[in-house]
């Protein structure tokens, strides 16, 4: 469950920030592999301009990601506002809304998709970070989806491990860990004891 402040937290450049949405019914977004596919091409045009991505998972009614607001992101004195959170929101809204359009008229649907406002936390510390990565890579596992975490095709996990160009920032989230041998041995490490332990989210809430 969101907590209340997630949905008011503002974007400020440089931070990171962990954002995650569902759909309104609880029903699924993403019904075949273009759906996916269309959903990170058009996240890549809308929101690269304006954040880094360092991990992200897509679910059946929900999504991850781990984002940073890029620093050199011009501001303009605009009174009380905070041009930043309103340039940032305003990508997420046009790409929302893009991917809400085609979903719709691909699936004979008409309506709101997803649930506004969109959930946002603002990440400050690194242990925290690095725990993060682990908790958006494991979510397709313990939701039921799979059996194995590291094989789900639409999450960051291999792609970390891949040496393929991206916009994923997976050298900057391997340093985290210690390189590619530490980031896997972290994530079987950290599902071992998760797992033991029924898998208790607070035991890395934020």
């Amino acid at each position: 469950m969101a907590k209340t402040e997630h949905y008011y937290t503002q974007f400020e450049a440089g931070h990171f920030y962990h954002i995650y949405n569902r759909t309104v019914d609880k029903q699924p977004m993403f019904k075949n592999d273009g759906n996916y596919e269309f959903f990170l091409t058009r996240y890549g045009e809308y929101l690269s301009p304006v954040i880094d991505t360092y991990a992200y998972c897509l679910l059946g009614n929900h999504f991850h990601l781990l984002i940073r607001v890029k620093e050199d992101l011009e501001v303009q004195s605009s009174g009380d506002r905070n041009v930043v959170h309103d340039k940032v929101s305003h990508q997420f809204q046009k790409f929302f809304q893009s991917y809400a359009l085609a979903f719709n008229k691909q699936q004979d649907r008409v309506g709101t998709l997803f649930q506004t406002p969109f959930k946002r936390a603002m990440v400050t510390d690194d242990t925290y970070l690095i725990q993060l990565v682990y908790y958006i890579h494991d979510n397709p596992q313990q939701h039921g989806l799979i059996d194995n975490f590291r094989e789900w095709k639409w999450s960051s996990y291999k792609s970390m491990l891949s040496d393929k160009l991206s916009r994923l920032k997976k050298q900057e989230v391997l340093n985290w860990f210690g390189g590619k041998d530490a980031y896997q041995t972290y994530h079987h490490q950290l599902h071992k004891y998760l797992a033991d332990r029924k898998f208790d989210e607070s035991l890395i809430e934020h």
